[in-house]
């Protein structure tokens, strides 16, 4: 087992706050990001804003191979408005389960890759490299991805991807892509006895969300994934009741498949809601999948079965991840999905993590390393 103890880190990164917004992960950043140097990394801060660091920690190989890619977020969540029975920033154990904000979405992966990258950085001859890309705001659309993406020159070629998101352990070969649509209806105020003298954006929105409703993609499922959705979460106007509202506005939620095109996607609901509507993106990330008869995913699939002695199926996971960003800018790579805490409690009060979990993925990603890497 590694040199770092994940579940000590796992609760040092809980203990600094990075709600995004506004994020604040410098401090998380700079935690881990001192841990890799001081394995023998080449450590890398790239500022998606002030007090926002993205982490690029690189490891080379002495056989010219192309690297492993570990990938993790520091930022997490708010909140929320219901109480905590614990304090959310302590990251108290109370039996088998670690309390926090972040402890499953998703410190405890952050920190067990960190942990595993120390030991690998420890292990002579290795062919491959090992690359770490741990990234601030990606809860609010993979923020951090994409200023690392555009920089150009940061994110080395890579040959797989593992994310640490939180999966219980389980390997999940890709996620759905997310786009986030707001589309905005105009009208004419009135005042309300004279509705007839206005305009009714609330109307328009109406019959744009009933639309919307009755509203299928003509694609057909994906084996693992399962099928595309739309979902309209929020619908907004007027100011008061005694006047015709001149501005509504709804909020969509599309979740896609590979091989649908996010840009031909927003030309179809445009052409579906009419000229009244004016679209905007709020959120726009692409699906990832990996064929499970992959050579790479193929083994560590077995990998899981034989620790866990139990069977696996190819899934993919019910949330979009930085592998929409990071996957295609590093070369259209192999994905995996794994990490130590519970999908179910992402986002949630009172949201905790198995400890032995995080040990558990240290584990594995230290042999789905080991075996990249050629030692």
């Amino acid at each position: 087992m590694s040199s770092v103890n994940a579940l000590r880190l796992t609760q040092a990164l809980i203990r600094q706050k990075s709600i995004n917004p506004p994020g604040n992960e410098q401090a998380c950043a700079e935690m881990v990001g001192k841990l890799l140097s001081d394995a023998g990394f080449k450590v890398a801060y790239h500022d998606l804003s002030e007090g926002r660091a993205n982490v690029v920690a690189t490891l080379e190989g002495q056989g010219g191979e192309e690297p492993i890619c570990f990938t993790g977020h520091l930022d997490t969540v708010p909140l929320g408005s219901a109480p905590w029975s614990f304090d959310p920033f302590k990251a108290e154990i109370h039996g088998d389960k670690l309390y926090g904000r972040g402890s499953s979405d998703m410190k405890s992966g952050v920190a067990a890759l960190v942990a595993a990258a120390v030991e690998l950085a420890r292990l002579p001859g290795r062919k491959a490299g090992l690359v770490l890309v741990i990234t601030a705001g990606e809860e609010t659309g993979c923020d951090g991805a994409r200023s690392l993406a555009r920089l150009g020159h940061v994110l080395p070629k890579a040959g797989a991807l593992v994310v640490g998101e939180p999966t219980g352990n389980d390997p999940l070969i890709g996620h759905k892509g997310a786009l986030w649509l707001k589309a905005a209806f105009r009208g004419v105020t009135a005042h309300g006895s004279m509705p007839e003298q206005g305009d009714n954006a609330i109307y328009k929105a109406a019959r744009g969300t009933v639309l919307l409703s009755e509203h299928a993609f003509d694609v057909p499922r994906h084996h693992h994934l399962g099928g595309s959705s739309l979902n309209v979460g929020t619908f907004s106007g007027g100011i008061n009741v005694n006047s015709v509202p001149d501005r509504a506005e709804i909020q969509l939620d599309i979740r896609t498949l590979p091989g649908q095109s996010n840009e031909a996607i927003c030309r179809e609901i445009g052409d579906l809601l009419g000229e009244e509507a004016e679209i905007s993106r709020i959120v726009d990330v692409g699906a990832v999948a990996t064929s499970p008869q992959n050579e790479w995913i193929s083994g560590v699939f077995d990998l899981c079965e034989r620790r866990s002695g139990k069977r696996v199926d190819p899934r993919g996971a019910p949330f979009f991840t930085d592998a929409s960003v990071l996957a295609p800018a590093m070369g259209g790579i192999p994905t995996l999905i794994l990490g130590p805490g519970e999908t179910a409690m992402a986002h949630k009060t009172d949201e905790y993590c198995f400890v032995e979990k995080i040990d558990e993925a240290v584990a594995l990603y230290i042999e789905i390393g080991r075996r990249w890497m050629g030692v």
